[in-house]
């Protein structure tokens, strides 16, 4: 792939950069999947930290208050994100793992159904919320993580995912919610 031909919601240069660290595994976790392994690109210190500038800059830290990361790769984004804005990083998690009380959300993944948790007063009413993740495919994680932190009490200040499968047409499934990809595959 060129960069001419690689598209992102912050321009060809921001999504080559992703495009050229993620390595594609067939077959993963079942047949006829194929997983996007962000492992080189979180591994690779200038660039992870050149991916968070952006993020941040496009967002501007006065923009949100604190940071969702979904389980589990959107953490490691989530706490860089939220590291380099000065804010607070709160988790939404696979069902079962929260010690507290958790308002909860169930939907269909691309190979299967998940359910997603965050806990009960995570955020104070109307506090701008970032949430982020890995990858956007069908949109089902999205979707419910956008209701668990409007639930939750808060206002949701933008979605941004690393990388989004269009194909499986996630994007549609949020319509009117504020979705910014860096890379559109």
């Amino acid at each position: 792939m060129t960069n001419d031909v690689l598209q992102g919601d912050s321009g060809p240069a921001t999504a080559a950069r992703v495009a050229e660290l993620v390595v594609d595994v067939p077959d993963f976790p079942q047949a006829g999947v194929m997983f996007k392994d962000l492992t080189p690109l979180f591994a690779d210190g200038p660039a992870f930290r050149e991916l968070i500038d952006v993020i941040v800059d496009h967002y501007g830290a006065d923009t949100f208050d604190v940071v969702v990361g979904v389980e589990a790769r959107g953490f490691v984004i989530a706490a860089a994100v939220a590291y380099a804005a000065g804010k607070g990083v709160v988790p939404v998690r696979k069902a079962g793992k929260l010690p507290r009380p958790a308002h909860s959300a169930s939907y269909a993944l691309e190979y299967g159904q998940a359910t997603l948790e965050i806990s009960e007063g995570s955020f104070t009413s109307g506090q701008r919320v970032l949430v982020v993740d890995d990858v956007l495919a069908t949109g089902g994680t999205a979707e419910a993580t956008l209701d668990l932190v409007e639930r939750s009490g808060g206002q949701v200040a933008g979605f941004l995912v690393l990388i989004e499968l269009g194909f499986l047409n996630g994007r549609e499934r949020l319509t009117g919610r504020p979705v910014h990809a860096l890379l559109r595959v």
